[in-house]
């Protein structure tokens, strides 16, 4: 049984993973919360307790501005990265309009294998 601190919300949503300052990866937002997120990529190169910055822009808002959050990586899979966001800075407004922009664009539960690149 899992014991969550906060309420996920599933979505999707496209993001860039830096790892000291440059971009190493692609990924999928699969679902977050307050507290962290799950990534879906085949990116594996990443150490457990590493912090990670995660960009992302909104696809429907007029800004491009791109958004970015740092994480700490908490769990690895062949699926993806469970990261969390305890411990690093963040500004919260971002993790906050991320979990609104996820729950106004919600996408089905059953969704989306991450296809790996030949």
């Amino acid at each position: 049984m899992e014991h969550r601190l906060s309420k996920r919300v599933h979505g999707k949503l496209s993001l860039l993973v830096y790892k000291r300052g440059m971009p190493v990866a692609t990924g999928q937002v699969r679902n977050a919360s307050k507290r962290g997120l799950f990534i879906a990529t085949d990116y594996t190169d990443v150490q457990l307790n590493q912090t990670v910055e995660l960009e992302f822009r909104f696809p429907d808002k007029q800004e491009k501005q791109a958004r970015r959050l740092k994480a700490h990586v908490v769990r690895k899979s062949d699926k993806g990265l469970g990261v969390d966001f305890e411990g690093v800075e963040n500004n919260s407004f971002t993790v906050s309009s991320l979990i609104w922009w996820l729950k106004k664009h919600p996408v089905p539960m059953n969704y989306f294998p991450v296809h790996r690149q030949a």
